[in-house]
Protein backbone atom coordinates (compact mmCIF):
# COMPACT_ATOMS: atom_id res chain seq x y z
CA UNK A 1 0.00 0.00 0.00
CA UNK A 2 1.26 3.48 -0.82
CA UNK A 3 -0.61 5.25 1.97
CA UNK A 4 0.35 4.81 5.65
CA UNK A 5 -1.08 1.72 7.30
CA UNK A 6 -0.97 2.91 10.91
CA UNK A 7 -3.30 5.48 12.42
CA UNK A 8 -1.79 8.92 13.05
CA UNK A 9 -2.43 8.57 16.77
CA UNK A 10 0.32 5.91 16.91
CA UNK A 11 3.02 8.14 15.47
CA UNK A 12 5.95 8.63 17.82
CA UNK A 13 4.73 6.29 20.54
CA UNK A 14 5.87 2.94 19.13
CA UNK A 15 8.99 2.66 21.30
CA UNK A 16 8.65 1.08 24.74
CA UNK A 17 11.49 0.66 27.20
CA UNK A 18 10.01 -2.50 28.72
CA UNK A 19 10.23 -4.44 25.45
CA UNK A 20 13.97 -3.77 25.17
CA UNK A 21 14.96 -4.18 28.82
CA UNK A 22 12.80 -7.23 29.53
CA UNK A 23 14.53 -8.95 26.63
CA UNK A 24 17.98 -7.89 27.89
CA UNK A 25 17.18 -9.07 31.42
CA UNK A 26 15.93 -12.44 30.17
CA UNK A 27 19.09 -12.90 28.11
CA UNK A 28 21.82 -11.74 30.50
CA UNK A 29 20.67 -11.08 34.04
CA UNK A 30 20.79 -13.44 36.99
CA UNK A 31 19.34 -10.82 39.34
CA UNK A 32 16.36 -8.94 37.88
CA UNK A 33 15.52 -5.81 39.85
CA UNK A 34 14.10 -4.07 36.80
CA UNK A 35 10.40 -4.82 36.43
CA UNK A 36 7.96 -3.87 39.16
CA UNK A 37 6.48 -7.10 40.38
CA UNK A 38 7.13 -9.20 43.50
CA UNK A 39 8.69 -12.64 43.23
CA UNK A 40 7.04 -13.87 46.45
CA UNK A 41 3.61 -15.56 46.58
CA UNK A 42 0.37 -13.72 47.32
CA UNK A 43 -1.22 -14.24 50.73
CA UNK A 44 -2.70 -17.68 51.41
CA UNK A 45 -6.16 -16.30 52.05
CA UNK A 46 -6.27 -14.89 48.51
CA UNK A 47 -5.04 -18.00 46.68
CA UNK A 48 -7.41 -20.09 48.78
CA UNK A 49 -10.27 -17.82 47.73
CA UNK A 50 -9.26 -18.26 44.09
CA UNK A 51 -9.11 -22.04 44.49
CA UNK A 52 -12.56 -22.12 46.10
CA UNK A 53 -13.99 -20.01 43.29
CA UNK A 54 -12.35 -22.20 40.67
CA UNK A 55 -13.38 -25.56 42.12
CA UNK A 56 -16.58 -24.67 43.93
CA UNK A 57 -20.19 -25.43 43.08
CA UNK A 58 -21.02 -22.02 41.67
CA UNK A 59 -20.47 -22.76 37.98
CA UNK A 60 -21.61 -19.23 37.06
CA UNK A 61 -18.21 -17.96 38.23
CA UNK A 62 -16.86 -19.43 34.98
CA UNK A 63 -19.18 -17.21 32.93
CA UNK A 64 -19.60 -13.50 32.25
CA UNK A 65 -20.41 -11.32 35.21
CA UNK A 66 -21.56 -7.70 35.24
CA UNK A 67 -19.53 -5.79 32.62
CA UNK A 68 -18.61 -2.87 34.90
CA UNK A 69 -17.59 -5.03 37.84
CA UNK A 70 -18.51 -8.26 39.60
CA UNK A 71 -21.25 -7.26 42.11
CA UNK A 72 -19.46 -8.67 45.21
CA UNK A 73 -16.28 -6.80 44.28
CA UNK A 74 -17.79 -3.38 43.53
CA UNK A 75 -19.91 -3.71 46.70
CA UNK A 76 -16.95 -4.32 49.00
CA UNK A 77 -14.84 -1.68 47.22
CA UNK A 78 -17.63 0.86 47.85
CA UNK A 79 -17.68 -0.16 51.53
CA UNK A 80 -13.90 0.06 51.81
CA UNK A 81 -13.54 3.43 50.10
CA UNK A 82 -16.39 4.80 52.21
CA UNK A 83 -13.99 4.38 55.14
CA UNK A 84 -11.06 5.87 53.24
CA UNK A 85 -12.83 8.84 51.68
CA UNK A 86 -15.45 9.52 54.35
CA UNK A 87 -18.44 9.47 52.00
CA UNK A 88 -21.15 7.05 50.91
CA UNK A 89 -20.49 5.38 47.56
CA UNK A 90 -22.90 3.68 45.17
CA UNK A 91 -21.19 0.46 44.03
CA UNK A 92 -22.98 0.56 40.69
CA UNK A 93 -22.16 4.13 39.72
CA UNK A 94 -19.09 5.16 41.77
CA UNK A 95 -16.92 2.07 41.16
CA UNK A 96 -15.86 0.37 37.92
CA UNK A 97 -13.61 -2.70 37.63
CA UNK A 98 -11.01 -2.78 34.85
CA UNK A 99 -8.38 -5.10 33.40
CA UNK A 100 -5.71 -3.86 35.77
CA UNK A 101 -4.93 -0.25 36.55
CA UNK A 102 -3.42 0.06 33.07
CA UNK A 103 -6.84 -0.25 31.42
CA UNK A 104 -8.31 2.06 34.04
CA UNK A 105 -5.82 4.75 32.98
CA UNK A 106 -6.56 4.12 29.30
CA UNK A 107 -10.29 4.57 29.96
CA UNK A 108 -9.60 7.82 31.82
CA UNK A 109 -7.62 9.39 29.00
CA UNK A 110 -9.90 8.16 26.22
CA UNK A 111 -13.05 9.24 28.03
CA UNK A 112 -11.98 12.60 29.43
CA UNK A 113 -9.29 14.03 27.10
CA UNK A 114 -10.17 15.52 23.73
CA UNK A 115 -8.10 16.89 20.86
CA UNK A 116 -6.41 20.10 21.88
CA UNK A 117 -6.78 19.48 25.61
CA UNK A 118 -3.66 19.87 27.75
CA UNK A 119 -2.86 17.36 30.47
CA UNK A 120 -0.29 18.21 33.15
CA UNK A 121 2.08 15.33 33.98
CA UNK A 122 4.43 15.48 36.96
CA UNK A 123 7.93 14.14 36.23
CA UNK A 124 9.27 11.56 36.72
CA UNK A 125 6.14 9.71 35.62
CA UNK A 126 5.06 6.16 34.87
CA UNK A 127 5.88 5.89 31.20
CA UNK A 128 2.37 5.08 29.86
CA UNK A 129 0.91 8.48 30.76
CA UNK A 130 2.44 10.40 27.88
CA UNK A 131 1.54 8.00 25.02
CA UNK A 132 -1.98 7.53 26.40
CA UNK A 133 -2.52 11.29 26.45
CA UNK A 134 -1.23 11.59 22.89
CA UNK A 135 -3.38 8.70 21.66
CA UNK A 136 -6.42 10.55 22.99
CA UNK A 137 -5.39 13.63 21.00
CA UNK A 138 -4.26 15.60 24.03
CA UNK A 139 -1.07 17.55 24.60
CA UNK A 140 1.06 16.58 27.62
CA UNK A 141 2.50 19.47 29.63
CA UNK A 142 5.34 18.46 31.94
CA UNK A 143 6.39 19.84 35.31
CA UNK A 144 9.31 18.21 37.14
CA UNK A 145 9.86 17.36 40.76
CA UNK A 146 13.17 19.05 41.52
CA UNK A 147 15.74 17.47 43.87
CA UNK A 148 16.75 19.48 46.91
CA UNK A 149 19.62 17.50 48.51
CA UNK A 150 20.00 17.72 52.30
CA UNK A 151 22.96 19.82 53.46
CA UNK A 152 23.91 17.57 56.37
CA UNK A 153 25.43 14.89 54.15
CA UNK A 154 22.62 12.42 54.76
CA UNK A 155 21.19 10.28 51.99
CA UNK A 156 18.51 11.98 49.97
CA UNK A 157 14.87 10.97 50.43
CA UNK A 158 12.10 10.97 47.84
CA UNK A 159 10.55 13.73 49.99
CA UNK A 160 13.49 15.93 48.94
CA UNK A 161 12.12 15.95 45.36
CA UNK A 162 9.55 18.73 45.31
CA UNK A 163 7.32 20.76 43.04
CA UNK A 164 8.01 24.45 42.57
CA UNK A 165 4.61 26.03 43.38
CA UNK A 166 5.07 28.91 40.94
CA UNK A 167 6.25 26.59 38.18
CA UNK A 168 3.29 24.26 38.73
CA UNK A 169 0.81 27.15 38.73
CA UNK A 170 2.26 28.43 35.45
CA UNK A 171 1.30 25.18 33.71
CA UNK A 172 -2.44 25.69 34.30
CA UNK A 173 -4.34 27.55 31.60
CA UNK A 174 -7.75 27.63 29.95
CA UNK A 175 -6.59 24.70 27.80
CA UNK A 176 -5.79 22.48 30.80
CA UNK A 177 -8.28 19.61 31.06
CA UNK A 178 -6.62 17.39 33.66
CA UNK A 179 -3.59 16.76 35.82
CA UNK A 180 -2.17 13.28 36.43
CA UNK A 181 -1.15 12.62 40.03
CA UNK A 182 0.77 9.48 41.02
CA UNK A 183 1.20 9.10 44.77
CA UNK A 184 3.04 7.09 45.92
CA UNK A 185 5.06 7.85 42.81
CA UNK A 186 6.62 5.34 40.42
CA UNK A 187 9.61 5.50 39.88
CA UNK A 188 10.72 7.80 42.71
CA UNK A 189 8.72 6.39 45.63
CA UNK A 190 7.59 9.89 46.67
CA UNK A 191 4.48 10.13 48.86
CA UNK A 192 2.96 13.56 48.31
CA UNK A 193 2.34 15.48 51.53
CA UNK A 194 -0.96 17.08 52.51
CA UNK A 195 0.52 20.49 51.71
CA UNK A 196 1.59 19.42 48.22
CA UNK A 197 -1.79 17.81 47.54
CA UNK A 198 -3.52 20.92 48.86
CA UNK A 199 -1.60 23.05 46.35
CA UNK A 200 -2.65 20.76 43.48
CA UNK A 201 -6.26 20.71 44.70
CA UNK A 202 -6.39 24.50 44.97
CA UNK A 203 -5.18 24.88 41.38
CA UNK A 204 -7.62 22.24 40.11
CA UNK A 205 -10.58 24.01 41.72
CA UNK A 206 -9.41 27.44 40.58
CA UNK A 207 -9.03 26.38 36.93
CA UNK A 208 -11.85 23.79 36.86
CA UNK A 209 -9.41 20.97 36.07
CA UNK A 210 -9.93 17.21 36.49
CA UNK A 211 -7.51 15.00 38.44
CA UNK A 212 -6.57 11.48 37.37
CA UNK A 213 -5.07 10.08 40.56
CA UNK A 214 -3.02 6.90 40.13
CA UNK A 215 -2.87 5.40 43.63
CA UNK A 216 -1.96 1.78 42.91
CA UNK A 217 0.70 1.79 45.65
CA UNK A 218 -1.65 3.27 48.27
CA UNK A 219 -0.87 0.56 50.87
CA UNK A 220 2.90 0.53 50.29
CA UNK A 221 4.11 3.45 52.40
CA UNK A 222 6.96 3.35 54.93
CA UNK A 223 8.45 5.01 57.99
CA UNK A 224 5.04 5.91 59.40
CA UNK A 225 4.14 8.05 56.39
CA UNK A 226 0.47 8.52 55.55
CA UNK A 227 -1.02 8.16 52.10
CA UNK A 228 -3.56 10.94 51.62
CA UNK A 229 -6.18 10.50 48.89
CA UNK A 230 -6.64 13.73 46.98
CA UNK A 231 -10.32 12.91 46.38
CA UNK A 232 -10.84 13.39 50.13
CA UNK A 233 -9.73 17.05 50.01
CA UNK A 234 -12.24 19.87 49.79
CA UNK A 235 -13.64 20.39 46.29
CA UNK A 236 -11.87 17.36 44.79
CA UNK A 237 -14.38 14.47 44.90
CA UNK A 238 -16.45 15.79 41.98
CA UNK A 239 -13.38 16.26 39.78
CA UNK A 240 -11.21 13.23 40.68
CA UNK A 241 -10.98 9.70 39.30
CA UNK A 242 -8.95 7.44 41.61
CA UNK A 243 -7.22 4.41 40.08
CA UNK A 244 -6.40 1.30 42.13
CA UNK A 245 -4.88 -2.14 41.59
CA UNK A 246 -5.36 -5.55 43.16
CA UNK A 247 -2.02 -6.47 41.62
CA UNK A 248 -0.14 -4.08 43.90
CA UNK A 249 -2.60 -4.34 46.81
CA UNK A 250 -2.48 -8.14 47.10
CA UNK A 251 0.80 -8.94 45.26
CA UNK A 252 -0.95 -10.51 42.24
CA UNK A 253 0.13 -8.38 39.29
CA UNK A 254 -0.69 -11.20 36.84
CA UNK A 255 -4.36 -11.29 37.79
CA UNK A 256 -4.96 -7.91 36.12
CA UNK A 257 -7.77 -6.65 38.35
CA UNK A 258 -7.96 -2.89 38.73
CA UNK A 259 -10.64 -0.31 39.42
CA UNK A 260 -11.63 3.32 39.29
CA UNK A 261 -13.54 5.18 42.00
CA UNK A 262 -15.17 8.54 41.41
CA UNK A 263 -18.35 10.53 40.78
CA UNK A 264 -20.90 9.13 38.32
CA UNK A 265 -20.60 12.27 36.16
CA UNK A 266 -17.07 11.14 35.27
CA UNK A 267 -17.37 7.35 35.50
CA UNK A 268 -20.32 7.23 33.10
CA UNK A 269 -17.91 8.24 30.32
CA UNK A 270 -15.30 5.71 31.42
CA UNK A 271 -18.00 3.03 31.25
CA UNK A 272 -18.62 3.98 27.61
CA UNK A 273 -14.96 3.38 26.74
CA UNK A 274 -14.87 0.17 28.78
CA UNK A 275 -17.99 -1.33 27.18
CA UNK A 276 -16.62 -0.60 23.72
CA UNK A 277 -13.14 -2.03 24.34
CA UNK A 278 -12.50 -4.94 26.74
CA UNK A 279 -16.13 -4.94 28.00
CA UNK A 280 -15.52 -7.51 30.73
CA UNK A 281 -12.92 -8.68 33.27
CA UNK A 282 -12.15 -12.21 34.52
CA UNK A 283 -14.95 -13.29 36.85
CA UNK A 284 -13.04 -15.71 39.08
CA UNK A 285 -10.21 -13.25 39.69
CA UNK A 286 -12.77 -10.60 40.68
CA UNK A 287 -14.48 -13.05 43.05
CA UNK A 288 -11.18 -13.89 44.78
CA UNK A 289 -10.22 -10.21 45.10
CA UNK A 290 -13.67 -9.47 46.53
CA UNK A 291 -13.10 -12.08 49.24
CA UNK A 292 -9.67 -10.61 49.93
CA UNK A 293 -11.18 -7.16 50.49
CA UNK A 294 -13.94 -8.61 52.67
CA UNK A 295 -11.24 -10.07 54.92
CA UNK A 296 -9.30 -6.80 55.00
CA UNK A 297 -12.45 -4.84 55.77
CA UNK A 298 -12.97 -7.00 58.88
CA UNK A 299 -9.31 -6.57 59.90
CA UNK A 300 -8.98 -2.91 58.93
CA UNK A 301 -6.22 -1.28 60.99
CA UNK A 302 -5.42 -4.44 62.95
CA UNK A 303 -1.88 -5.92 63.12
CA UNK A 304 -2.91 -9.10 61.28
CA UNK A 305 -4.20 -7.13 58.29
CA UNK A 306 -2.25 -7.82 55.09
CA UNK A 307 -2.28 -4.10 54.43
CA UNK A 308 -0.34 -3.65 57.68
CA UNK A 309 2.01 -6.62 57.29
CA UNK A 310 3.09 -6.13 53.67
CA UNK A 311 4.62 -2.63 54.01
CA UNK A 312 6.56 -3.77 57.08
CA UNK A 313 8.12 -6.62 55.09
CA UNK A 314 8.87 -4.40 52.10
CA UNK A 315 10.41 -1.70 54.28
CA UNK A 316 12.97 -4.25 55.50
CA UNK A 317 13.84 -5.13 51.90
CA UNK A 318 14.08 -1.42 51.05
CA UNK A 319 16.45 -0.78 53.95
CA UNK A 320 18.68 -3.68 53.01
CA UNK A 321 18.91 -2.47 49.40
CA UNK A 322 19.71 1.07 50.59
CA UNK A 323 22.61 -0.28 52.65
CA UNK A 324 23.85 -2.47 49.80
CA UNK A 325 23.79 0.29 47.20
CA UNK A 326 25.44 2.74 49.57
CA UNK A 327 28.12 0.15 50.28
CA UNK A 328 29.18 -0.15 46.63
CA UNK A 329 29.39 3.57 45.98
CA UNK A 330 25.93 4.40 44.69
CA UNK A 331 23.82 7.07 46.35
CA UNK A 332 20.34 5.67 46.99
CA UNK A 333 17.35 7.99 47.31
CA UNK A 334 15.30 6.52 50.15
CA UNK A 335 11.72 6.00 48.92
CA UNK A 336 8.72 6.75 51.14
CA UNK A 337 6.58 4.22 49.26
CA UNK A 338 6.13 1.79 46.31
CA UNK A 339 8.35 -1.12 45.19
CA UNK A 340 11.04 1.17 43.83
CA UNK A 341 14.28 2.84 44.78
CA UNK A 342 16.24 5.29 42.63
CA UNK A 343 20.03 5.50 42.97
CA UNK A 344 22.61 8.03 41.79
CA UNK A 345 25.27 6.32 39.63
CA UNK A 346 27.49 9.34 38.96
CA UNK A 347 30.56 7.73 40.56
CA UNK A 348 30.57 4.82 38.12
CA UNK A 349 31.13 6.78 34.92
CA UNK A 350 34.75 5.67 34.61
CA UNK A 351 33.64 2.02 34.71
CA UNK A 352 31.24 2.21 31.77
CA UNK A 353 32.81 2.03 28.31
CA UNK A 354 31.75 4.53 25.67
CA UNK A 355 29.69 3.17 22.79
CA UNK A 356 30.94 4.52 19.43
CA UNK A 357 28.35 6.37 17.33
CA UNK A 358 25.75 6.16 20.09
CA UNK A 359 23.63 9.00 21.42
CA UNK A 360 22.23 6.96 24.30
CA UNK A 361 22.25 8.78 27.64
CA UNK A 362 24.57 7.60 30.39
CA UNK A 363 21.89 5.87 32.47
CA UNK A 364 20.85 3.71 29.49
CA UNK A 365 24.47 2.75 28.80
CA UNK A 366 25.08 2.04 32.48
CA UNK A 367 21.96 -0.12 32.84
CA UNK A 368 22.85 -2.15 29.74
CA UNK A 369 26.48 -2.51 30.85
CA UNK A 370 25.34 -3.66 34.30
CA UNK A 371 22.96 -6.23 32.80
CA UNK A 372 25.51 -7.64 30.37
CA UNK A 373 28.65 -7.39 32.52
CA UNK A 374 27.32 -7.91 36.04
CA UNK A 375 24.11 -9.87 35.42
CA UNK A 376 22.06 -7.28 37.37
CA UNK A 377 19.01 -5.64 35.78
CA UNK A 378 17.66 -2.17 36.58
CA UNK A 379 15.88 0.56 34.60
CA UNK A 380 17.32 3.97 33.56
CA UNK A 381 15.49 6.86 35.21
CA UNK A 382 15.50 9.11 32.15
CA UNK A 383 12.95 6.71 30.60
CA UNK A 384 10.45 8.28 33.00
CA UNK A 385 10.96 11.80 31.64
CA UNK A 386 9.83 13.72 28.59
CA UNK A 387 12.24 14.26 25.71
CA UNK A 388 12.67 17.89 26.77
CA UNK A 389 13.85 16.99 30.27
CA UNK A 390 15.37 13.49 30.14
CA UNK A 391 18.93 14.73 29.57
CA UNK A 392 18.82 16.46 32.96
CA UNK A 393 18.31 13.17 34.80
CA UNK A 394 20.73 10.67 33.27
CA UNK A 395 22.72 9.90 36.44
CA UNK A 396 20.07 7.68 38.05
CA UNK A 397 18.65 4.17 37.72
CA UNK A 398 15.60 2.51 39.27
CA UNK A 399 15.65 -0.74 41.25
CA UNK A 400 12.67 -2.84 42.36
CA UNK A 401 13.15 -4.22 45.88
CA UNK A 402 9.93 -6.31 46.08
CA UNK A 403 11.98 -9.49 45.65
CA UNK A 404 12.88 -12.40 47.92
CA UNK A 405 14.37 -15.07 45.67
CA UNK A 406 17.09 -12.72 44.44
CA UNK A 407 18.33 -11.62 47.86
CA UNK A 408 21.09 -14.23 48.25
CA UNK A 409 22.17 -13.84 44.64
CA UNK A 410 22.19 -10.08 44.97
CA UNK A 411 24.33 -10.18 48.10
CA UNK A 412 26.83 -12.29 46.19
CA UNK A 413 26.64 -9.94 43.21
CA UNK A 414 27.35 -6.87 45.39
CA UNK A 415 30.36 -8.66 46.90
CA UNK A 416 31.63 -9.46 43.41
CA UNK A 417 31.20 -5.85 42.31
CA UNK A 418 32.97 -4.53 45.40
CA UNK A 419 35.75 -7.10 45.00
CA UNK A 420 36.19 -6.24 41.33
CA UNK A 421 36.39 -2.53 42.16
CA UNK A 422 39.00 -3.25 44.85
CA UNK A 423 40.98 -5.42 42.44
CA UNK A 424 40.74 -2.72 39.78
CA UNK A 425 42.06 -0.13 42.24
CA UNK A 426 44.82 -2.49 43.35
CA UNK A 427 45.83 -3.17 39.74
CA UNK A 428 45.82 0.56 39.03
CA UNK A 429 48.09 1.18 42.03
CA UNK A 430 50.43 -1.63 40.99
CA UNK A 431 50.51 -0.32 37.43
CA UNK A 432 51.24 3.21 38.64
CA UNK A 433 54.04 1.90 40.87
CA UNK A 434 55.50 -0.11 37.97
CA UNK A 435 55.37 2.92 35.70
CA UNK A 436 57.04 5.09 38.35
CA UNK A 437 59.75 2.48 38.86
CA UNK A 438 60.30 2.16 35.11
CA UNK A 439 60.55 5.92 34.73
CA UNK A 440 63.07 6.07 37.58
CA UNK A 441 65.15 3.31 36.01
CA UNK A 442 65.02 5.08 32.65
CA UNK A 443 66.24 8.29 34.32
CA UNK A 444 69.16 6.40 35.91
CA UNK A 445 69.98 4.74 32.59
CA UNK A 446 69.95 8.11 30.83
CA UNK A 447 72.20 9.56 33.57
CA UNK A 448 74.72 6.69 33.24
CA UNK A 449 74.71 7.03 29.50
CA UNK A 450 75.41 10.74 29.78
CA UNK A 451 78.36 10.15 32.11
CA UNK A 452 79.75 7.61 29.72
CA UNK A 453 79.33 9.92 26.75
CA UNK A 454 80.95 12.83 28.59
CA UNK A 455 83.76 10.51 29.67
CA UNK A 456 84.22 9.28 26.16
CA UNK A 457 84.21 12.84 24.92
CA UNK A 458 86.74 13.90 27.59
CA UNK A 459 89.02 11.02 26.64
CA UNK A 460 88.93 12.11 23.08
CA UNK A 461 89.75 15.64 24.11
Amino acid sequence: MSRPVQARRLEGIDKNIWVEFVKLAATYSKVNLGQGFPDFPPPDFLTEAFTRALGGQNHMLHQYTRAFGHPPLVTVLAQFFKKLLGRDLDPMTNVMVTVGAYQALFCCFQALVDEGDEVIIIEPFFDCYEPMVRMAGGTPVFVPLRPNPPKDGKLMSSADWQLDPAELASKFSERTKAIVLNSPNNPLGKVFSRGELGLIAELCVKHDVLCISDEVYEWLVYDGKQHIRIASLQGMWDRTVTVGSAGKTFSVTGWKVGWVVGPDRLLQHLRTVHQNSVYHCATIAQEAVAQGFQRELRLYGKPESYFVQLPKELQQKRDWLVQSLDGVGMKPIIPEGTYFLVADISQFKSDVPDVPNSDEPYDYRFAKWMIKSKGLAAIPLSAFYSEAHKNNYTNFIRFCFAKVRYVAALRKKWKEIKLLKKLDKQRMRELAEQQAQTQEEQKEDRGDAAVIRWGDLGGKC
